[in-house]
């Protein structure tokens, strides 16, 4: 084999000299740079004098009155009604302590409730505008979508259906299009670059979509928007930042662009993503449960927080300059999980956004905004981990000068939103003490002053049999307020499979979601355990397709849930029946965990319960033709192969597709003598040794592998390889 130092320089020259094999032209992947500074904010120091002026609008003061005011009210008649409960006889220390936490979490689904009931008034009186065109859009945008190890032929199909939808109601010539990756598999990253150039070429020579992938992913999702903004950011006035799993019409698409040109005050304008895509059982629970129940929430959140909104991180258009101004995230001193890079950034975005006097506001009924969701239970608390995480950093960013009320009220949302957990937790274990104690154990509750009889820890079973019925009334209002939105519009039940099916699918949501509410209460309390003691999560891909997970991976996450639940039915019993009957519900979620777990990544659950007509929702009776034509061209995609293949032998058997690739690396670094990397070392030692391509794609190690193909010398030696020998 030639040594490294013999090679000639290799560029487009050498490809083109053999002509394209896949008839592709060879170009840049992105246009020029166009550098706009995002310079880091402070979270401990701000002027608020430096903070630009909106222009006067009325606060919406009445909605947010409803929601706090009636919280609190309804919060201190819960609180007094369990008063009532545990001031029989003497209260004690345990009896304080199951007050005091059933008043914490009592707060926090009376806040939901009150916002529901927000949502709930407007939806029944709201009356959607007409069906016009939006004007085409006159400043530029860049509709840029971050991917992480993602199918390709998925991420691709959806950005060329996005991109059609957008062309077909005009205004295409205003937007630009970026797939932005931080892939680290090496063979997902040599996918990506072929699906971009079959896109380039499916979709003609003027289309402006580009395709970057970073060789180092610093800050993760945030960190990728960051590059994209100091680079080419200066371009562009609006950006609207996809997911990886987001489909958005053409109609949505230039509407939120119309809306910002419209709102020189906007920064950030936030739709509402419906779950679509979905076919297992547990997917079709929570893609059900958004389309019923999510507008109610969503329309609540979005009338009391008016322009004091959130952002949820894609399926948003956001203001460039003023997110490279404002939006620079600081990283949090210490080590993770509470310092470093912040993970749940786009909460944080939008707190600086808004820090700085602009808008941040959601529209609740746009239409035309989907996502998908996690196909199964343990894929949902994967992310969730990831998530609770990202919330629980905000412990240290809630304090943080210059932020708008509403906004901490949304950091303290999100905190609480995985605290509820383990309060919930302890507030059961507590209520279950007391039991056993006032069952089994002697009591010592004898004062000081002389007394004939001890103060048994006693209760008032009437009263707290009302408070329950209360709280189960108050957790459950959303559902059925959603329930009523749907039935009142008769297109929308329609699209639900009829007032029947919808009132049944809503039923067997309430009663599946009661099942899997105690395992995430406990996969949430060992999360937010975990994240105490100083476990970081990492930053894994999500699993998007539908299936099962191997069944032997499902016991070991949930033995310890089963084990749980069957020695607490044998508690219950041995102490009182009636505990038992009390807590059925969560003692059969954990015992049961194992099967449901099992059953919520079944694909055949999910289309079961369709074939009966039940989850159903309007997307899934009637598709968005977007949607159809996402899954089309990813099933199209697909079958070419390019998934799957090996991308050191992408590489090797095609020199068009080499040139184009090297052309995109970034410029080698000059060589450190004495220097030597590991990885490369070893790989350029079997590029050495091996006889044939064959061999030495048996050879490499997936990091190997990643420096093989950026770097332009080792190419140049696996170019050399002969095919395989017969």
């Amino acid at each position: 084999m030639d040594s490294l130092n013999d090679l000639p320089p290799i560029g487009l020259d050498s490809a083109k000299a053999g002509g394209p094999a896949h008839g592709f032209a060879i170009s840049a992947s992105m246009p020029p740079e166009s550098p706009l500074a995002m310079p880091t904010q402070s979270l401990s120091r701000f002027d608020a004098s430096q903070a630009r002026q909106m222009a006067a609008r009325r606060a919406p003061w009445l909605a947010r009155f409803v929601v706090f005011a009636g919280a609190l009210a309804l919060t201190a008649y819960g609180a007094r009604e369990m008063y009532g409960v545990v001031n029989v006889g003497a209260i004690t220390t345990l009896k304080w302590a199951l007050l005091v936490l059933f008043v914490v979490n009592f707060s926090w689904i009376a806040l939901a409730f009150t916002s529901a009931v927000v949502g709930f008034a407007w939806l029944l009186f709201h009356r959607p505008g007409g069906e016009a065109p939006p004007a085409a859009p006159r400043a530029r945008t860049a509709v840029v979508m971050p991917i992480y190890n993602e199918t390709p032929s998925r991420v691709f199909g959806a950005m060329q259906a996005i991109h059609e939808d957008v062309e077909r109601v005009g205004g295409g010539d205003a937007f630009d299009w970026f797939l932005l990756a931080d892939t680290t598999n090496p063979d997902i990253w040599i996918a990506e670059e072929r699906a971009f150039l079959d896109l380039r070429e499916r979709l003609g020579p003027g289309a402006r979509v580009h395709y970057r992938r970073r060789s180092k992913n610093t800050a993760r999702k945030a960190g990728n928007i960051a590059d994209f903004v100091t680079r080419w950011g200066g371009a562009y006035e609006h950006m609207v930042v996809l997911d990886a799993d987001s489909l958005m019409t053409g109609r949505a698409i230039v509407s939120l662009a119309g809306a910002m040109e419209a709102d020189p005050d906007a920064g950030i304008i936030q739709s509402l993503p419906l779950i679509i895509n979905r076919n297992t059982m547990f997917a079709r629970l929570q893609q059900f449960a958004a389309r019923v129940h999510g507008p109610v929430i969503a329309s609540g959140l979005a009338l009391w927080s008016g322009r004091d909104g959130n952002y949820w991180g894609h399926n948003a258009i956001i203001r460039t300059r003023a997110f490279a101004d404002h939006c620079g995230l600081p990283d949090l001193r210490g080590r993770p999980p509470f310092g470093g890079h912040i993970l749940s950034h786009d909460f944080v975005e939008a707190a600086m956004m808004r820090r700085a006097g602009y808008a941040v506001y959601m529209l609740p009924t746009l239409g035309g905004s989907y996502e998908e969701s996690p196909p199964s239970l343990i894929d949902l608390a994967a992310r969730d981990r990831r998530w609770c995480q990202g919330n629980l950093q905000h412990v240290r960013v809630l304090p943080a000068k210059g932020l708008k009320t509403a906004t901490r009220q949304h950091f303290a949302t999100g905190i609480m939103s995985y605290l509820a957990s383990p309060l919930w937790m302890a507030q059961l274990v507590v209520g279950i003490v007391l039991v056993v104690q006032s069952a089994y154990i002697r009591p010592e509750y004898f004062t000081d002053e002389f007394r004939l009889f001890p103060a048994w820890p006693r209760f008032d079973a009437e009263r707290a049999l009302d408070l329950f019925g209360v709280t189960m009334a108050v957790l459950l209002a959303p559902k059925f307020m959603g329930l009523c939105v749907a039935m009142l519009n008769g297109r929308e039940r329609r699209g639900f499979g009829g007032a029947l099916r919808l009132t049944v699918s809503t039923v067997v949501e309430i009663v599946m979601s009661s099942l899997y509410a105690p395992i995430m209460m406990l996969i949430q309390t060992g999360s937010v355990m975990q994240i105490v003691f100083g476990r970081d999560t990492g930053w894994n891909p999500q699993r998007r397709d539908d299936g099962s997970i191997p069944f032997r991976s499902i016991v070991a996450r949930h033995r310890s849930h089963t084990a749980l639940g069957v020695v607490t039915l044998i508690a219950g019993f041995l102490i009182s029946p009636s505990l038992a009957a009390w807590m059925s519900p969560t003692i059969a979620g954990l015992v049961f965990s194992i099967p449901l777990s099992a059953g919520s990544g079944m694909l055949s659950a999910g289309l079961w319960l369709k074939r009966w007509g039940l989850l159903l929702t309007p997307e899934e009776v009637s598709p968005p033709t977007i949607a159809t034509r996402a899954n089309a061209l990813g099933v199209e995609l697909a079958a070419a192969g390019h998934d799957e293949d090996d991308g050191v032998l992408a590489i090797h058997a095609d020199p068009a597709f080499r040139a184009w690739h090297i052309d995109q690396l970034p410029p080698s670094q000059a060589h450190v003598r004495g220097l030597i990397e590991p990885d490369r070392a070893v790989a350029e030692a079997k590029l050495n040794d091996a006889r044939d391509i064959d061999e030495l794609t048996r050879w490499l190690r997936p990091n190997e592998k990643n420096v093989v193909l950026r770097d332009r010398a080792l190419i140049e030696m696996l170019s050399r390889l002969p095919p395989k020998a017969d």
